[in-house]
Parts: C-alpha cells; structure tokens; sequence
C-alpha cells in the first residue's frame, strides 16, 4: 500500500511538472504562431480545437454532467473572465512584451489570489503576502528597466498581462461556486467553449477576412495544434489530478516552473537575450512568490511530520 502510495505521488508531480512544462512554453508556441495569425484567431482556434478533444474525451468516458439550468450564469462568468478576459490581456500583451517577461507576470496570479480572497470573503492577508508582492514587483521593474533607466518593454503590454491576471484572480473567486458540483473536464469544456462562442464575434468581425488570406506554415500549424492539445487541454488535466494527489499547495509551489521553463525555451527556440539584470529580475520575482507561500509551505511541512509521529 505505501509503495502504491509513494508511485502515486511521484506520478502526481511529474504530471504536475508536465502540466508546468507546457504553460511555460504555450508563451514559446503564442510567439512562433503571431507570425502569421492575429491574437484573436489564435485564441478562438486554439480554444475550437481544445473544445473538441474534450467532447470528444467526455463522449468516449460517457462522463458528461447536464448542466444545472441555475448554474448557467455562474459558467457564463467563468468563461468571461477566463479563458475571454485572461486571454485578451494575455495574448495581446504577448505582441509587445518577451516571451519571458511576460511569464513571470502571469506567474504572480497566486499573489493577487489572497487579496480577492479578502474582499470577497473576508480572508485575511497576510504579511508574507505582502513582502512577496512587494518583492515581485521590484523584480519586474528590474526586469523593465534598463541601466540607461529607459524601459525596456511596452508599458501597456505590462499593463494589458497584469490585466490578465486580474481575471485569472476573478476566475479563482467564480470557480468556487462551480468546483464542487461538477468534474474538472466538464468545467474545462464549458469555459472552453464558451469562450469560443465569446470570442466567434469578433473573429467574424475582424479576424475572418485576414485568416481566410493565411497559408500557413507547417511551423504555425503545429505550433497552434501545440497550444490547443498540450496548453489548453493536457495542462488542465494534469494540473487537476496533481491536485487530487498531492494538494493545492503543493501544485501551486510548482507554477513557480513556468518562467524558468518559458526562459529556457525563449532563448533556444527564439534566440531571446537574457541580461544579468533581467536574470536577477526573475530571481526577486520568483523569491517574492516562495515568500509568499511560506506559511503554507510550513503547515504542509508540519501536517507531514505530525502524519509521520503518529505511523
């Protein structure tokens, strides 16, 4: 039993890492796809593709869940602030700022996450919470500003990834009214699909008459296929069964990852400069994150050693 429990947990994590691995280079594949596709038919056939392999994995398990007609409205939201919100800032911030830059921005949803978190539900903010944004904040400026003091990236493209972040924040608060009454799959297709049909308008509008235009490469296609399979789908679902097996904290402290892996395969794939004051940058951003988990990094260590004592 303990060995079964031990390779459960150790699968647990390598999914948890996969799922890392693949955020972290959805901001590699976004770039290599731009060349030929505007950031609006990126997201809608990227959200398509991932919608189908869904249906077609809950049609094959026969574990589609009929959606509660009262819970409409909650899925609605889900799907306005993530994927349509998150992935307008996102995407859009992804065509002014580095690949890298842009990955440690959306790697400080967790420290925003506490702050909705209290106006919402009155929890209380701690002061790790604060030393880390505080922390994240000064790596990014160092990261954006270069030794001449001019900036080095697109104020608004920072301003449009943090804007991501607040609706990855907000979708944290809506997917508590949902999280419990239906399997993870399900909920993905919805906000998927949803997100679509938000995102179907303005494709027609904007987008048609340009992507009817594109040939695309064999590169961009691939790439797009990349980010529907592996970023908007396996990353879900590798991510919700890590937290199954090994819990929320743990699978948190592994989104730490994502930069680190966005930067490695920023400078190989595409040949992106790394400065040691950028380098130094995401080291503070990523210090500032730790700081902030520290408490509950402490409570897992001390529920451990208490499980430990008592076998």
């Amino acid at each position: 039993m303990e060995v079964k429990n031990s390779f459960k947990t150790l699968r647990a994590y390598f999914l948890a890492m996969l799922a890392m691995l693949f955020w972290g280079l959805s901001f590699v594949w976004f770039k290599l796809v731009i060349v030929q596709y505007t950031p609006i038919t990126i997201i809608f056939l990227r959200l398509l593709i991932s919608s189908a392999i869904l249906l077609l994995f809950l049609l094959i398990g026969r574990s589609f869940q009929k959606i509660a007609r009262k819970d409409m409205k909650w899925f609605l939201l889900l799907a306005f602030t993530q994927p349509f919100c998150y992935f307008l800032g996102e995407s859009f911030g992804l065509t002014m700022v580095s690949s890298s830059v842009s990955a440690v921005i959306i790697s400080t949803i967790p420290l925003f996450s506490p702050i909705a978190a209290y106006f919402f539900v009155r929890e209380k903010i701690s002061r790790e919470i604060i030393i880390g944004i505080l922390f994240s904040f000064a790596g990014i400026l160092l990261m954006l500003i270069n030794p001449d003091f001019s900036v080095s990236a697109s104020l608004k493209g920072v301003m449009l990834l943090f804007a991501a972040v607040l609706a990855a924040v907000a979708y944290t608060v809506v997917i508590k009214k949902l999280a419990f009454s239906y399997n993870p799959v399900t909920i993905i297709l919805m906000q998927n699909l949803l997100g679509a049909l938000y995102f179907l308008p303005l494709f027609l509008v904007f987008d048609l008459k340009t992507f009817l235009g594109v040939s695309p490469d064999i590169k961009v296609i691939t790439s797009l296929l990349q980010l529907s399979f592996f970023a908007s789908t396996l990353s879900y679902l590798f991510y919700i069964i890590s937290i199954k097996e090994i819990g929320v904290i743990r699978s948190n402290i592994l989104t730490n990852l994502i930069p680190i892996f966005t930067a490695v395969f920023s400078y190989f794939v595409l040949s992106e400069r790394f400065t040691w004051i950028k380098i130094l940058g995401m080291a503070v951003v990523m210090a500032g994150i730790v700081v902030s988990q520290y408490p509950s990094i402490k409570l897992l260590i001390s529920k451990e050693r208490t499980i430990n004592s008592s076998v």
